[in-house]
């Protein structure tokens, strides 16, 4: 937060909504700790765009002043989705956020499903491979009971 209040003398810098404003930042300016002499203008110029200085002034007044920096972020946030898009402002964005979840949550379903029937399929692969080696044990079992040689398993 800059020192953006001016004093008596007018030595110190308006901050950013008073420069963009034209207008002289006293020391109780509503706009000051959230606008800085530097950057503020170009942030505070899509603010007034969209809301107006007034209605912005009067909504800060309203909110605590521990709240109000991020009430000013929120507001800038909304203020640049709204002239970017003028009809939809941030609910595009976010309904584009919503859309690219529901996307991956179904991916995240298909793959949980595709490594379900891969384990399946390697137990059952499994199964098939014990089962098949306790037949040729019984073979080779019931052969030497009567004299015939198999190669052994291992």
């Amino acid at each position: 937060m800059a020192s953006s209040s001016s004093s008596s003398s007018g030595t110190a810098s308006p901050c950013g909504a008073c420069r963009f404003l034209r207008r002289k930042c006293t020391h109780d300016c509503i706009f000051a700790p959230y606008f800085g002499s530097e950057q503020g203008p170009a942030k505070f110029a899509a603010i007034h765009k969209v809301f107006g200085a007034s209605n912005v002034s009067k909504l800060l007044l309203q909110i605590p002043p521990h709240d109000r920096p991020e009430a000013v972020a929120t507001i800038a946030y909304e203020a640049q989705a709204r002239i970017q898009d003028p009809v939809y402002g941030c609910v595009a964005h976010i309904f584009t956020l919503q859309q690219q979840v529901a996307f991956l949550q179904a991916q995240l379903m298909e793959a949980k499903a595709h490594l379900a029937q891969n384990l399946v399929t390697s137990h059952n692969n499994i199964e098939n491979i014990f089962e098949s080696a306790q037949i040729m044990m019984n073979m080779q079992e019931n052969t030497k009971q009567k004299g015939v040689f198999f190669p052994s398993l291992s």
